[in-house]
């Protein structure tokens, strides 16, 4: 299997093999941070640039972590104090950057497509941190190497996904990548929450939590995302817990051996108690570890090109 992607603006664009790629490459990488020295030269020389117009913790500390372990160099634009205050556009910020020698773009930004726009415009690559309510891939990517190490499989599964369908980037990346790994795939929330159409990719819609998750091999549950609602898409916190809420009642009707997997960050006691995201199902700091891993993976297919076995022991 070879990559032949430029960029990684979206889980839509790849194929089975791709995803597959990834998943093995991303375990390579897994070695490398067990290790001591957590380094290799894989990306020396290279320039990487964080570009994020919304807040993060997680992903981006992920990816300068990734691009760091991989020796290349990183800068960080903080927007809030860059020329986007001055009235600078994105493309003209970009192509500022891009012209003092960046290899790489990594994006968040507010508004669907951004990436695609800034790919179509620019000669280095760029990799979607996420983009409005569009797509955030390295997440899916992440989600599907933690399963993969769990129970040793990533097809032939029930995913269900509880929760903001609606403003979810994950959502959406999650359903193209295991709807694209053959499996089944059912979406829970309020009907004011289930975007229209969204049957068109494949996946079942229920508005019963419990029918959701019975018999399910995987629980991902979604965070309200009250920052991007407008008022009135359900009465009240209490109720959207009673009603949609993962609770360890409702987990005992999954398979036994199910995963509880969230993207972070968490609104404990709204969509997951604290009994279930710290319980023996829970596979949330797994995701967190293996975000690193999946974002070396990308770094390294989409910039470095050589053979892993001389580049990581080097």
């Amino acid at each position: 299997m070879r990559w032949n992607h430029k960029h990684l603006l979206g889980i839509e664009q790849l194929s089975k093999d791709d995803i597959l790629l990834i998943i093995e490459t991303a375990n390579s990488m897994k070695e490398i941070l067990k290790r001591t020295i957590k380094k290799v030269p894989t990306l020396r020389g290279r320039t990487i640039c964080t570009l994020f117009y919304e807040p993060s913790t997680r992903t981006r500390s992920s990816f300068e972590l990734a691009a760091k372990y991989l020796s290349a160099d990183t800068i960080s634009i903080s927007v809030s104090v860059s020329s986007v205050q001055k009235g600078e556009t994105l493309l003209d910020t970009v192509k500022t950057l891009e012209a003092m020698g960046i290899d790489a773009f990594i994006i968040r930004h507010s508004s669907s497509g951004v990436c695609n726009f800034i790919a179509q415009n620019v000669s280095c690559s760029v990799i979607n941190a996420g983009d409005g309510m569009h797509e955030h891939p390295t997440q899916a990517l992440l989600d599907v190497f933690t399963v993969f190490e769990k129970k040793k499989k990533i097809s032939d599964l029930k995913v269900a996904i509880v929760g903001d369908i609606m403003h979810s980037r994950v959502a959406r990346s999650n359903i193209y990548a295991w709807k694209t790994l053959g499996n089944e795939v059912v979406v829970c929330g309020p009907s004011t929450l289930i975007p229209p159409g969204i049957e068109d990719l494949g996946v079942q819609v229920t508005y019963d939590v419990d029918s959701a998750i019975k018999s399910a091999d995987i629980i991902y549950v979604l965070r309200l995302q009250l920052e991007r609602q407008k008022k009135g898409l359900f009465p009240t916190l209490r109720e959207y817990n009673m009603l949609f809420g993962i609770t360890e009642e409702r987990v005992k009707k999954a398979k036994k051996d199910v995963l509880i997997m969230h993207p972070g960050p968490m609104n404990r006691g709204v969509e997951i108690t604290s009994e279930v995201a710290d319980s023996k199902y829970s596979v949330i700091n797994e995701q967190v570890t293996n975000g690193v891993a999946i974002r070396m993976a990308i770094l390294y297919l989409i910039l470095g090109g050589g053979k892993l076995d001389e580049t990581f022991n080097s």
